[in-house]
């Protein structure tokens, strides 16, 4: 699954929700954690469930709903959702603030009492949430963990400077905690959704430390995402040729093998598939 573009849409916004595939992100959320205020979550979680029931709303986007983070509104949404039935255009849950295994099972234990199964993406922003990526990412319903800088900053008291270095540490150990276990890794948000050369640098280091994807919190943020986690045309043609030349080798028997004078082996037929992954193309 292709997720390089990650929307947040606030779920007490039914026509802004409506708008949300048009942007052209591979998963749009639909918020009722930060961008809806205490007194409007009951009125987010009708709204939320009248888009997602509509017949005429099917986007080609994977459409998912971020639950709050405590176990007593995660009830509220999730019976705000399903307590009328399931047939949601719905087809994944983020976790906010998953800060031990536990949480997400719970998530998973909750949404079971309401016959439904759903894949989750886990929102690690929290020092516990760092610190335990890889148990969370080895529940069997984590399908992914997504990078939350802003929050896990106030969490740990760090002042961040514009290189971000300050939270490097924990950047990486998230995007190795997701490739250990199979899941996605989906990057932190730029939150000057309006200096795009600080959001295609930010999303271009993203692609460096190994990222799927990056967060976004405006649709002109998602065009700069997609492309940088896009392969080119050179990178997709390196692919194709390696993958060939693999099956040649194979065929006779060998277990490295040249393209453009460089000598292939695992790590680089491993490279290949992933650009070739990102592009959808298997």
């Amino acid at each position: 699954m292709v997720r390089r573009s990650v929307l947040f849409t606030p779920g007490d916004r039914p026509e802004m929700m409506r708008k949300a595939p048009g942007s052209g992100a591979d998963v749009i959320v639909f918020d009722l954690e930060d961008a809806v205020s205490l007194a409007r979550k009951d009125e987010a979680r009708e709204a939320v469930r009248a888009v997602l029931t509509e017949p005429e709303f099917d986007p080609d986007s994977e459409v998912c709903v971020r639950v709050n983070a405590d176990a007593d509104r995660i009830d509220a949404d999730l019976e705000g959702l399903f307590a009328e039935g399931t047939n949601l255009r719905l087809d994944s849950l983020m976790l906010p603030k998953a800060g031990s295994p536990s949480d997400v099972r719970d998530l998973v234990s909750t949404l079971e009492s309401h016959d439904v199964s759903l894949p989750v993406i886990a929102l690690i922003e929290s020092g516990a949430g760092v610190l335990a990526a890889p148990e969370i990412a080895a529940v069997p319903e984590t399908d992914a963990l997504a990078f939350g800088a802003e929050d896990l900053s106030a969490d740990v008291g760090a002042t961040v400077s514009a290189d971000g270095s300050e939270l490097a540490y924990a950047r990486q150990r998230v995007v190795l905690a997701a490739a250990a276990h199979d899941c996605t890794a989906i990057d932190t948000l730029v939150t000057d959704f309006e200096d795009d050369e600080q959001l295609r640098e930010d999303a271009a280091r993203s692609v460096r430390l190994g990222y799927d994807g990056k967060l976004a919190i405006h649709p002109a943020q998602v065009d700069p995402i997609n492309e940088a986690f896009t392969p080119s045309d050179e990178e997709l043609d390196w692919a194709q040729r390696v993958l060939e030349g693999k099956r040649e080798a194979d065929a006779e028997g060998r277990g490295v093998f040249e393209v453009d004078g460089e000598m292939i082996d695992a790590p680089l037929i491993a490279q290949a598939e992933r650009l070739l992954e990102r592009a959808g193309d298997r």
